[in-house]
């Protein structure tokens, strides 16, 4: 075990009242695309970025409001953890880059790293406990681990691969009980309720070459896309089996999405011409990334009840 040493920086509220995974350039889009129908929720945005960052990503959150993701900053990329206000820099000991991807209810967080002088396509797998503590996440047999959420049990969800990340990708449950992978190849399995039983993912559709959502439960494998898009990748679920991800419309454009049972709502911060959604929490509090000027931000999109 390795013990972080933590960098905080305090955040003042006005800016986290004001203002990937990479960054997304589309053309200016309208607040709902055209193509999807309006869901039944409505949502308010607040949009930040880590302080001296390039870029920044919000990938994950828990009950509690914690959010992990990602920053650019001075030419290397960091995960960070926004805990009331004040930001926590996340640096596997020794790579040459970290992201944060997932965080438990009780703060533990996951994410991946890379090695200097690895090829770009290696990545590592880490668990950083709520002690501050670094452990290896490594799926036995295969060069690369992606975790992506963490539940409250410890399971870890992600995806493994080798040489390239389409056919040998595979999502993967790394749990106490034991590991186990998709047969399904070109997934990743990016949530899933409390209990394991329902999986959420994306996975890339080899008949026409479309990346898709899927559920996984009681070993079906179901696909699914956004309406009338032509992209749709599944990243979240919260415990009321709510999913959260990204669509693109056909004029091209990247929407974030929350599904309910058959009701899709579109995701897209007011300005953006690019919006990606990547987590959600039991409350149904999004977060994710979005492009104004070329710039990629973050945001937490609250359920307005």
């Amino acid at each position: 075990m390795r013990r972080l040493a933590l960098a905080s920086i305090l955040v003042p509220a006005a800016l986290l009242a004001g203002c990937g995974t990479d960054t997304i350039q589309g053309p200016t889009a309208p607040s709902i695309a055209p193509s999807l129908k309006q869901g039944s929720q409505s949502f308010a945005y607040t949009t930040f970025d880590v302080p001296g960052a390039t870029l920044t990503a919000a990938q994950g959150i828990n009950p509690r409001g914690d959010v992990v993701g990602f920053a650019d900053v001075g030419g290397q990329r960091h995960g960070f953890l926004l805990r009331d206000g004040e930001f926590t820099t996340i640096d596997y000991p020794g790579a040459a880059g970290t992201d944060a991807r997932g965080i438990s209810p009780d703060g533990d967080i996951v994410g991946g790293y890379g090695l200097p002088g690895e090829p770009a396509v290696n990545i590592h797998g880490y668990r950083l406990t709520k002690h501050g503590e670094f452990e290896r996440v490594n799926y036995p047999g295969h060069t690369n681990t992606i975790p992506q959420r963490v539940l409250p049990d410890g399971t870890i969800l992600g995806c493994r691969h080798d040489e390239n990340t389409m056919d040998t990708m595979h999502g993967i449950v790394m749990a106490r009980s034991g590991n186990w992978e998709l047969e399904q190849p070109a997934s990743m399995n990016n949530g899933a309720t409390p209990d394991g039983r329902l999986i959420t993912g994306l996975y890339t559709n080899m008949m026409n070459g479309r990346t898709e959502g899927y559920v996984f439960e009681d070993g079906v494998f179901t696909p699914f896309i956004v309406p009338g898009s032509t992209f749709t990748a599944a990243w979240d679920m919260n415990p009321g089996s709510e999913i959260a991800g990204v669509y693109r419309d056909a004029s091209g454009v990247f929407h974030g999405f929350v599904r309910r049972g058959d009701d899709y709502t579109a995701l897209d911060v007011p300005g953006a011409t690019a919006t990606r959604a990547f987590g959600i929490n039991p409350r149904g509090d999004v977060v994710g990334s979005y492009v104004i000027a070329g710039r990629t931000h973050a945001f937490v999109a609250r359920r307005e009840r």
